[in-house]
């Protein structure tokens, strides 16, 4: 398993106040010795420690006013990663295709030997922003399986074939026109918190099946033989009550058999190395099942609600 630390997070409360804090000491901020840097750099630290494979940093919580604050923020923790991350290469995640070049620029702004970056994400609707950036400069990317487009399928959401069709337009640019190998592209199917995945019309598949799905065609393509599949697992466990690290374990395990290779994690619990308990493992299972049919559907609804009824204990 590919470990991308998610530490380093805008929108985790108490990392985004320290950010915050950081932010307004000015000029030398992330100069000059204060508790909101010790922060940052254990948390850098920490996670070279446990063997994390990227850093990743997220900034976009500071630039819904103003999106510049995030790429001139982006730059310095680039920085502070470079400097206290023990050689681990910068995971430069945003929403903004500035901050993802502007942090991308900023890694190789060094004398000192550097390890290929990650940039999450890009999009089929983005590509030709990023992707042209890779004659210059030497990273892989998480392609986010999304679309512009509005989908046809069923239930209004994107069918695991319509998913599939954005990962071949994304690989066969990334690969045929801008030179990446199979092995710098990543692709991410996008998880839907458990506790509200329950579609809204009949006959309409989960967002966990669609995810997991998409996941298994992408690696049983022998075209695509080579590339990742990554997932920001901790979204999975928004708005349960309870034992959220053991359903993140239940969620990668079965992931993993689908074929997930990557996460974007806190490496501190590591995810991919303990069996999950067994009653999670079959929660989480249910989800992967739910296609549509009504059995499958009540099966996952009735163990959520055994599993809120437990956590609440």
């Amino acid at each position: 398993m590919i470990t991308i630390g998610e530490s380093i997070h805008a929108s985790i409360p108490k990392t985004g106040e320290m950010m915050k804090q950081l932010a307004e000491f000015g000029p030398d901020a992330y100069s000059a010795p204060s508790g909101p840097l010790d922060y940052i750099k254990a948390l850098i630290e920490s996670q070279a420690a446990d063997d994390a494979d990227y850093i990743a940093v997220n900034l976009d919580a500071f630039g819904e006013d103003d999106p510049q604050i995030t790429v001139d923020m982006m730059v310095e923790y680039v920085r502070l990663v470079r400097r206290w991350g023990d050689g681990v290469p910068v995971c430069i995640d945003s929403s903004n295709d500035d901050v993802l070049i502007t942090g991308l620029k900023e890694w190789y702004n060094t004398e000192k030997k550097v390890r290929q970056p990650l940039i999450n994400s890009v999009k089929a609707y983005t590509m030709d922003n990023i992707l042209p950036l890779k004659k210059d400069f030497d990273y892989a990317f998480i392609g986010l399986l999304i679309s512009e487009d509005k989908s046809t399928a069923a239930g209004g959401s994107h069918s695991v074939d319509q998913l599939y069709g954005l990962a071949k337009q994304i690989f066969e640019k990334a690969v045929g026109e801008y030179g990446f190998e199979p092995g710098e592209i990543f692709f991410d199917s996008t998880v839907f918190p458990l506790a509200i995945d329950m579609p809204m019309e009949p006959n309409v598949p989960g967002y966990t099946y669609r995810a997991l799905e998409t996941i298994k065609k992408i690696k049983s393509d022998p075209k695509m033989k080579g590339v990742h599949c990554s997932l920001g697992v901790s979204n999975c466990v928004r708005d349960l009550p309870g034992r959220k690290i053991g359903v993140c374990r239940a969620y990668v395990a079965k992931a993993m058999e689908y074929g997930l290779d990557t996460a974007i994690v806190n490496v501190a619990h590591h995810y991919g190395q303990v069996e999950p308990a067994p009653e999670l493992l079959e929660l989480v299972d249910a989800y992967a099942k739910m296609d549509g049919s009504p059995e499958k559907m009540n099966k996952a609804m009735m163990l959520m609600s055994e599993f809120c009824r437990q956590s609440r204990k």
